[in-house]
């Protein structure tokens, strides 16, 4: 539909999706790129170039039309119908996504978990119903999406048999830099890097106040 976009530009079209969902919620009708700069801490020339990538969005002078943006938004991220997801390990942080489920998000819902815990297998959480990791060929039905909360000594494996399975995205939050095939989108979330890299953030903001 659109030609390819930076993948930094990518991450962002979300944020301004939510933002612009709360706006539109508030009864508000325009928008200019310095006040989504301000509200999302995002530079206004990066946003009038993420924009520029989709045409022409907005006019000078006048900004940009929420509810246009938003419609323009929720197609280009596909918000027009459900994705559902799989949740591969039931852990503690497996746990808190299923007690979660996106329920700010409509259109993200976990709809099956697996786990190698007896006790855990045959329950559910939130509604969603968990079953043996052994089964998942069985269970996974068409989901396209998984999120991946395993041992690191597995998340190769398991990675490997999602792909066969037809997962074409994998959310891994384990510390694996786990390999999938070209067809297979992953994204890596590694919690402890993410904090490393906040505390070194504040670390260099308090040297340069001193």
């Amino acid at each position: 539909m659109y030609k390819k976009i930076p993948k930094a530009t990518a991450k962002r079209l979300p944020l301004y999706y939510r933002y612009l969902s709360n706006l539109n919620h508030q009864g508000k009708t325009r928008v200019s790129s310095s006040e989504l700069s301000r509200a999302l801490k995002v530079d206004s020339a990066t946003i009038r170039r993420d924009f520029s990538h989709f045409g022409a969005l907005g006019k000078k002078g006048y900004g940009y039309d929420v509810e246009y943006l938003l419609v323009f938004f929720r197609k280009a991220l596909n918000q027009d119908q459900v994705t559902e997801v799989a949740l591969i390990g039931v852990g503690n942080l497996g746990t808190a996504f299923l007690q979660y489920n996106f329920m700010k998000n409509n259109n993200t819902k976990i709809v099956v978990a697996f786990d190698t815990d007896k006790a855990k297998v045959g329950t559910d959480i939130g509604g969603t119903p968990i079953y043996d990791i052994n089964e998942l060929e069985r269970w996974i039905g068409n989901v396209k999406v998984a999120i991946l909360t395993v041992p690191v000594t597995v998340a190769e494996q398991i990675t490997e048999k999602l792909a066969g399975l037809g997962i074409e995205g994998i959310l891994n939050f384990t510390p694996a830099r786990i390999t999938a095939p070209k067809n297979v989108h992953v994204h890596h979330i590694d919690l402890s890097v993410e904090l490393q890299t906040l505390i070194y953030f504040m670390q260099q903001d308090g040297m340069n106040q001193e």
